[in-house]
């Protein structure tokens, strides 16, 4: 399916520079903090390598057709990365790296015509199982961002930034917590409308790059590079997720 091999291109070449930078990080630097509150980079990469192993699992699901959770719970969860963030360096590096390459062993069994079997993640509605690559693609992107180890929201490729920034701009669409927003990515056909349709307030439109917004979007950036129009200032934003 070559839908299902682009993505694993994208996502193996992605890999491969959270990799790079992973190795240059020693024992000393994984027990500082992550850019994402109470957590070390330590954490970060071990959240990443569960999240490889979990996503497998709902590759093993849509291959076999036998529902196979992608967490046992969501305290388990927690717990594995807990039990994982204070590791050396080099056994966090081989964790993810290990974990990553079963993850595109079990892509590379899953047969053209399981694609489009319905997976279901840890919360959520089903979905086809090849969402499950663009999601493993946005964890490593994004993560490797919340390293704070010299990956920013600037270096993410164009490509993965063209397929999440819908994903993700859809799920504030309606959210009641969101303030009223038509947010334009520059160069990019549409907009993007988040938060309720109807309310009180007024209706904000917002534009900038397409990776800015994205940034904006997942709570990875402030937002001051986006423009408001009328010269308003930026909305706040509830948590992405």
């Amino acid at each position: 399916m070559n839908e299902a091999n682009d993505s694993l291109d994208r996502l193996a070449a992605a890999t491969g520079r959270l990799l790079a930078t992973v190795a240059t990080l020693g024992d000393a630097q994984m027990r500082e903090p992550s850019s994402l509150p109470g957590w070390t980079r330590g954490h970060v990469l071990s959240h990443i390598a569960r999240n490889a192993d979990g996503l497998g699992n709902l590759l093993i699901w849509a291959r076999t057709g036998a529902e196979t959770p992608m967490y046992p719970s969501a305290q388990s969860r927690s717990d594995d990365i807990e039990a994982g963030a204070g590791r050396p360096a080099a056994a966090l590096a081989a964790d993810v790296r290990e974990s990553a390459a079963a993850f595109a062993a079990e892509a590379a069994a899953v047969p053209d015509g399981a694609w489009a079997a319905q997976v279901r993640a840890l919360y959520g509605a089903p979905f086809p199982a090849l969402g499950v690559l663009e999601r493993r693609l946005s964890e490593v992107e994004i993560h490797h961002v919340d390293l704070a180890a010299g990956y920013s929201p600037g270096d993410w490729p164009a490509d993965y930034v063209a397929i999440a920034l819908p994903r993700v701009a859809e799920s504030f669409a309606g959210r009641a917590d969101a303030p009223r927003c038509l947010v334009l990515a520059d160069g990019t056909p549409g907009l993007f409308r988040i938060g309720p349709e109807q309310g009180e307030s007024p209706e904000v439109t917002i534009h900038g790059q397409p990776a800015e917004v994205l940034a904006w979007l997942t709570g990875r950036d402030r937002g001051t590079g986006l423009t408001v129009a009328g010269g308003g200032a930026l909305p706040e934003l509830p948590p992405w997720g």
